[in-house]
Order: structure tokens, then C-alpha cells, then sequence
């Protein structure tokens, strides 16, 4: 089954909203710590990753409309 680069970029925005949500928590009830931090460079290649198929998504579209 393929999925669209939007729905990826969609996918990938939303685990990066729930790992920055699950390092915050960590971070009131701990303080940083190594899953703190882990936590936030996750969310980050999430972000960058969706960030890459939205990017993707307007490029093909642009193909597509030419």
C-alpha cells in the first residue's frame, strides 16, 4: 500500500507533536535527562522528515500541473 507525501508529512507532524509532548512531561517530572533529550532529537528528524515530504508533495504536484 503507498501513502501519499502529504499523508507521510501529516504523519510525520503528528509523532513529532507526541514526542515533543512525551519530553515536556519528562521534563516536569524529571528534569533533562538522556530520554529528555532522546525524546527531542526524535521529534526533530520527525519534523525534518515531514517537513521533506511536504516539500515532496509540491514538487510533484508542480510536475503534475505542467
Amino acid at each position: 500500500m503507498r501513502f501519499k507525501a502529504r499523508t507521510l508529512s501529516f504523519i510525520y507532524f503528528a509523532m513529532g507533536i507526541l514526542f515533543i509532548y512525551a519530553a515536556v512531561r519528562s521534563v516536569d517530572d524529571s528534569g533533562w535527562s538522556f530520554i529528555t533529550i532522546l525524546l527531542a532529537c526524535i521529534a526533530t528528524l520527525d519534523f525534518g522528515a515531514g517537513i521533506q515530504y511536504l516539500r515532496l508533495h509540491f514538487k510533484i504536484k508542480k510536475i503534475k500541473k505542467r
